[in-house]
């Protein structure tokens, strides 16, 4: 594993203390306007953002088209009607990383990818984890929730094998793309089965817009670049297993910024699920940068 200089360690942190946070600000910007409306208005704001660097991919767009569906809009909005419905963003937080191990099952079952022992029990332990969680009172009063983010994290994994088949494009090309066709549909879908659209964002303030502004901004067009550029500067084994980070941020955020209730239960499924996802990661990385 190869150190990683000070000042990218920083952005690093910084990257994983805005992902952190995100799920916060987007809790308090669902509880604005409608969940869907917010994914919709979320993904507009980085398509304009992002104009400038769309390409036509020819044959390529069918499979464009795919991956934005499933880690664009049907990703982001199960996750944040779920993140809706939720009282308690530890939860949400943690079962979002179910992603992970979903993504190491569908490599297995689709591309025929070798998985040995210690990935399984990453995969053992982070299942295990969001049951122990899920069986807290805290929790199982609002399992409807967890089931939106759960789902939310299938499908982004399936994203995830989606995007191995894409040609090579540049990060912010890929964002463009998800955020083009990602809004249109979130924008109808919301018209669908929503209410009040309208009216929330008239109503709508610094707040609700502001949160608008910090998911589009700095988690999707900043963090993500950002991660991109380190991601081609270092060994993913010295990046990625910092992102789990991420989620420990939520936690500690959603605690001290919206009260939430950080059980025994909750903390014991919380510890399991992230350590069975650093085991999966560590494993994952090392068979990309070995080739083995």
């Amino acid at each position: 594993m190869i150190a990683i200089a000070p000042r990218h360690l920083l952005l690093l942190l910084g990257i994983t203390l805005i992902w952190g946070l995100n799920l916060v600000v987007a809790k308090v910007g669902v509880g604005d306007m409608p969940p869907i409306l917010f994914t919709a208005l979320r993904f507009a704001a980085l398509a304009l953002m992002t104009a400038p660097f769309l390409r036509w991919h020819g044959e390529a767009m069918g499979a464009i088209i795919v991956v934005a569906l499933l880690v664009g809009g049907l990703h982001f909005a199960l996750l944040f009607v779920g993140l809706a419905r939720a009282d308690n963003i530890s939860s949400v937080a943690i079962a979002s990383q179910l992603g992970v191990p979903f993504a190491t099952l569908l490599s297995v079952a689709l591309l025929g990818e070798r998985v040995r022992w210690r990935r399984w029990t990453g995969i053992g332990l982070a299942f295990l984890g969001v049951c122990v969680m899920g069986f807290d009172p805290a929790v199982f009063s609002q399992r409807l929730s967890l089931a939106f983010v759960i789902g939310s994290a299938f499908i982004g994994s399936l994203g995830l094998i989606a995007i191995k088949r894409l040609p090579a494009m540049r990060s912010l090309e890929l964002q463009a793309w998800i955020a083009w066709l990602s809004w249109p549909q979130l924008a109808v879908l919301s018209f669908l089965v929503e209410n009040g659209q309208g009216r929330a964002i008239a109503s709508a303030g610094w707040v609700g817009w502001g949160a608008v502004a910090y998911t589009a901004v700095l988690a999707s067009l900043f963090a993500h670049t950002a991660y991109f550029f380190l991601v081609q500067r270092y060994p993913v084994t010295s990046i990625a297993p910092l992102t789990v980070l991420s989620p420990v941020f939520s936690v500690i955020f959603g605690v001290l910024l919206l009260g939430d209730a950080l059980t025994t239960r909750i903390a014991i499924g919380g510890v399991c699920t992230l350590l069975g996802v650093l085991i999966i990661t560590l494993r994952e990385k090392q068979f990309v940068d070995t080739g083995s």
